[in-house]
């Protein structure tokens, strides 16, 4: 019985933890969106999730990350982790594209093509204050790094492995902007998806083979 109640603890603790932090996410996330970054305060978000402003700092180091960390946090290392995954003899960039065509059927928040409320509420607190959009970008920097990392560790260059993860973050970049821009004028997921399909593999058609000829000027 006693082992029992102790091996339960931990879960406990930490669903407890987790609890907190959406609190103050979901806080951080109104109060931006009412009065806007530099005007939402860290005691009033506290103030509004019930806990201490100590208690704020112990959960989240950065203000930014109280409406970005639980959100972008975990897609960080899933293009390394995809990378790492895939087959003998499978391309990085055909793993990558496989992942993204994944990711879109599943209309994953991170690919652009959601219009969850929650999701289209960060999106324009995103979009209309730039210190998030500054932190977002360290995110999308963050996972070009450990991307290049996965490849440097199985044997390739450093300068190959910089270069061909610098080329598919700005894609999917491109990719996700432009799904992005279409759900926030309000067009649905549904509609976009066959064009996203389409845009992501023309984008890693390009990557696979090169530009080649491509938009060489005429004579």
């Amino acid at each position: 019985m006693y082992a029992g109640f102790v091996d339960d603890q931990p879960g406990l603790r930490e669903r407890k933890k987790e609890a907190t932090r959406r609190k103050l996410s979901a806080a951080a996330l109104t109060l931006m969106e009412a009065h806007g970054f530099d005007d939402a305060s860290c005691a009033a978000i506290a103030e509004a999730a019930d806990v201490s402003k100590k208690t704020l700092f112990n959960y989240f180091a950065l203000k930014a990350d109280l409406v970005l960390e639980l959100a972008t946090r975990p897609h960080v290392y899933e293009a390394a982790a995809a990378v790492r995954a895939r087959e003998p003899g499978e391309t990085p960039h055909s793993a990558l594209r496989a992942y993204l065509l994944t990711a879109l059927a599943e209309r994953r928040p991170v690919t652009g093509l959601s219009d969850h409320p929650d999701v289209l509420r960060l999106n324009r607190v995103v979009r209309d204050n730039p210190a998030l959009a500054d932190r977002a970008a360290q995110y999308r920097e963050e996972s070009r790094r450990l991307l290049a990392e996965a490849l440097i560790e199985e044997g390739s260059p450093e300068l190959t492995a910089r270069l061909v993860a610098t080329q598919v973050h700005g894609t999917h970049e491109v990719l996700i902007a432009e799904n992005t821009r279409r759900v926030m004028a309000g067009e649905s997921p549904d509609a976009i998806y066959p064009d996203a399909v389409a845009a992501t593999n023309q984008a890693y058609d390009l990557l696979a083979h090169g530009l080649g000829d491509l938009l060489r000027r005429q004579a």
